[in-house]
């Protein structure tokens, strides 16, 4: 009776709303931390469509279709800079401003975006929030367990790792932003305008997003090299990667001492973006329509830039349409692969494609492991190379079904838009405008799965893994 009447004198306390929410996301975290991922950023998209499909988001005051906010939204959180709408005259200076700070959170990336946002929830970068972050710079940690983490950066680094990139994307797009200002002035536009452009094309290029907030597009600057140049230097810096950029922030003159992952990115980056070069050149020296009325110079740098965009950047000197079959081809081939892993670029990542190599020269060789750079590359990281690519294939190949099938437009032109969607580049043939409601959510899926990640996704939708305690009898199929 006494305790009865004491618990009626002093209640529970009540729970702060706050707390509830806290304690309710973080047991999300704690069952699936790349489920929980995917929930931020399906929550900040659909927060974003509300947002663009607003009266205020729009230059004519009035309420934007749903398909077109919803793609804008898409678009602007996965970083592609593919678009249904005229992204220069369409939204007003709110839209505009809503555009500028999607493209930034999009290009933090999914894992250590929702790591930032767990940490501000609960004040501290716990164990679970510096999994998750390192999961993003080395996404077999979610997909086999614990691995070697000198390859990426170390668990006990994270917290060190999401102080780099904020001040690594403040610092390079601040660096973009002065180097294209006074350009814009000399020839001869508004200070104001100037300046927010420049800011504009600066978080463009290091998100390796690629809208333009000019009408005619690039078209002004299509002969400016110290623009170009500098749009070129974001997008090459964006594409890297974050654990590449903290490498050289923390031992830029020690190279020997850089992971094996900072010297894959680097060294196929770099042969990537010349072979593009060259190929762009061979293929496009005689078309009159894109670099057959220019000079030599003029040609390997055009071909250059456009070797650099197509690895994710979005932006173009030339109509993409006008690009002949094998070039869009060789385009389709460089958006496929994208840039760094945890970079703001997309595709099946650069070390991806290099792992696979190794793999090719190893088996010529006779040989049971993989090297690089004097280390050994567990068969693991093979296999899962293998499932990106695979997964990555399949999602471009049912999307260009479905588009086909929807659209009835060619397929070079089809699956250009697909690829450039799936690895979230912003290049267009011009399909993607005319695209009807239907496709328009196709290319949206196509955009999210891109962005995600094929190693996340599979992570979210496998809700444990089971230790087998059995070995079944082996036999070997005719493989070749």
């Amino acid at each position: 009776m006494h305790s009865t009447a004491a618990a009626s004198r002093f209640p529970k306390p009540h729970v702060n709303w706050y707390v509830r929410i806290r304690d309710f996301i973080d047991g999300i975290a704690r069952n699936s931390p790349s489920r929980f991922a995917i929930l931020v950023f399906t929550a900040l998209i659909l927060v974003f469509t509300l947002l663009f499909s607003l009266p205020i988001a729009s230059s004519t005051g009035t309420v934007t279709a749903l398909h077109d906010a919803l793609f804008t939204a898409v678009s602007v959180i996965c970083v592609t800079g593919l678009s249904t709408v005229d992204m220069a005259t369409q939204w007003s200076p709110f839209g505009n401003v809503l555009v500028y700070v999607g493209v930034n959170i999009g290009g933090v990336g999914v894992l250590t975006l929702a790591s930032i946002m767990g940490m501000a929830i609960s004040r501290r970068l716990g164990l679970r929030a510096k999994l998750m972050a390192a999961s993003d710079t080395n996404p077999s940690r979610i997909h086999v367990g614990p691995v070697n983490e000198g390859q990426a950066v170390r668990l006990g680094e994270v917290g060190n790792l999401l102080l780099t990139v904020a001040i690594s994307a403040f610092v390079i797009e601040a660096a973009v932003a002065a180097l294209l200002f006074p350009r814009m002035l000399i020839d001869g536009v508004p200070a104001g305008e100037a300046l927010w452009h420049s800011l504009y094309y600066s978080a463009m290029a290091f998100t390796n997003t690629g809208f333009n907030p000019n009408e005619a597009g690039l078209s002004a600057f299509a002969n400016d090299y110290w623009f170009l140049g500098a749009l070129m230097v974001g997008v090459f810096l964006g594409s890297l990667g974050f654990p590449v950029i903290y490498a050289f922030a923390r031992g830029w003159r020690k190279p020997r001492r850089w992971s094996v992952h900072v010297k894959i990115t680097l060294v196929t980056t770099i042969i990537l973006m010349f072979a593009g070069m060259m190929l762009y050149i061979l293929l496009e020296f005689d078309n009159p329509k894109t670099f057959g009325s220019l000079n030599v110079g003029d040609t390997v740098f055009q071909s250059l830039f456009m070797s650099v965009m197509t690895r994710s950047g979005g932006f173009a000197t030339i109509n993409i349409g006008d690009l002949h079959g094998s070039s869009l081809l060789v385009s389709g081939m460089l958006m496929f692969i994208g840039g760094g892993s945890a970079s703001t670029a997309g595709g099946i990542k650069v070390t991806t494609l290099a792992v696979l190599f190794f793999a090719a020269f190893a088996e010529a060789r006779g040989r049971e492991s993989m090297e690089a750079f004097g280390r050994r590359i567990p068969r693991d990281i093979l296999r899962l190379a293998v499932s990106v690519v695979l997964w990555g294939a399949t999602t471009v190949a049912v999307s260009s079904i479905v588009l086909l099938q929807v659209s009835k437009a060619s397929l070079d032109m089809v699956l250009f838009d697909v690829i450039s969607a799936f690895a979230t580049c912003g290049l267009s043939t011009g399909l993607t405008q005319d695209l009807p409601p239907e496709g328009v959510y196709v290319l949206a899926a196509t955009m999210f799965m891109g962005r995600v990640g094929t190693v996340t996704l599979a992570a979210a939708l496998a809700a444990s893994q089971s230790r087998q305690l059995f070995k079944r009898p082996e036999e070997r199929p005719i493989v070749g």
